[in-house]
C-alpha cells in the first residue's frame, strides 16, 4: 500500500502497488506548499505513516494534542471555539523520510513534518474539500477519514506531490 497526495489537484489516492484503490477529494494548506516550521504550509516529498491515533472514537470527536476532548464536534461547538484548528475522527501522523527535506533541519530551520505535526486528519461535514484551507495538514471528510485508517498502517509510505 502506499498514498500519493497531490496538492494541485486535492486529492489522495490510496494504491496497492500500482493498482489505484479509492481516490478521495481533499483540503491541504492554505498558505501553500513548504516545509518550514510555523509556515502553516503542506509539507512535500516521502513520508511514512509514524501514528495512527483514535481507532474506535466516535465519528466527530474532537482531538486536541493528539487526545480526545470527550467532545463531539457540532455547529454549536464551533460557535464556542471560533478559532480552534479542527482536528476529528482519527488522525494518521505523518513523519517525514527525506533528511533535510522534510526531516530534520535545513539551512538551521526544522522542517521535520512529525516535530511540526503534519497529520492526515477528519473534518467537520461543512469544511470544503477541493481546496486549499488547512493549516498545514490534510483534511479529509469523516467517514472517508475512518475507510482509509482501516485500511492502512503503521509504516505505509505516503507521497506528497504539488
Amino acid at each position: 500500500m502506499n498514498i500519493q497526495i497531490s496538492i494541485k489537484e486535492q486529492t489522495l489516492t490510496l494504491f496497492d502497488e500500482d493498482k489505484q484503490l479509492k481516490q478521495y477529494s481533499i483540503s491541504t494548506a492554505r498558505n501553500g506548499p513548504g516545509e518550514l516550521m510555523d509556515s502553516e504550509c503542506t509539507p512535500c516529498g516521502k513520508h511514512i505513516i509514524a501514528e495512527k491515533i483514535g481507532e474506535g472514537a466516535a465519528v466527530n470527536s474532537v482531538f486536541v494534542g493528539r487526545e480526545t476532548t470527550g467532545e463531539i464536534y457540532d455547529p454549536a461547538l464551533r460557535k464556542l471555539h471560533p478559532k480552534r484548528d479542527w482536528i476529528l475522527t482519527r488522525i494518521l501522523w505523518l513523519s517525514g523520510t527525506e533528511e533535510g527535506k522534510n526531516k530534520g533541519q535545513k539551512e538551521g530551520n526544522n522542517v521535520d513534518s512529525y516535530d511540526r505535526y503534519i497529520y492526515i486528519h477528519g473534518s467537520p461535514d461543512d469544511v470544503d474539500m477541493g481546496q486549499p484551507g488547512s493549516r498545514g495538514c490534510v483534511r479529509m471528510r469523516n467517514d472517508e477519514m475512518i475507510e482509509l485508517f482501516k485500511i492502512v498502517e503503521v509504516g505505509t509510505e505516503v507521497v506528497i506531490n504539488l
